[in-house]
């Protein structure tokens, strides 16, 4: 299974922009985790097609089952 943790920031347009990352420690540190967050935000250093980064709306972590076929 591939997991992920999903970061979900509202931009300053009203939408959604998301920022995965593969492998995250688990249990998932929800203080550490809009502690990141807050630091993207204040860094400045993303800019999404929806805008600039402006506050947090969420974080989930998604996990996925992938199997992969060779084809000859």
């Amino acid at each position: 299974m591939v997991k992920t943790i999903e970061l979900q920031f509202v931009t300053d347009l009203g939408k959604i922009a998301k920022l995965t990352v593969d492998g995250p420690a688990e249990p998932v540190n929800a203080t550490a985790v809009k502690l990141a967050m807050e630091a993207i935000i204040a860094s400045n250093a993303f800019y999404s097609n929806y805008g600039s980064l402006v506050s947090i709306s969420g974080a989930r972590v998604v996990e996925r089952n992938v199997t992969d076929y060779e084809i000859v």
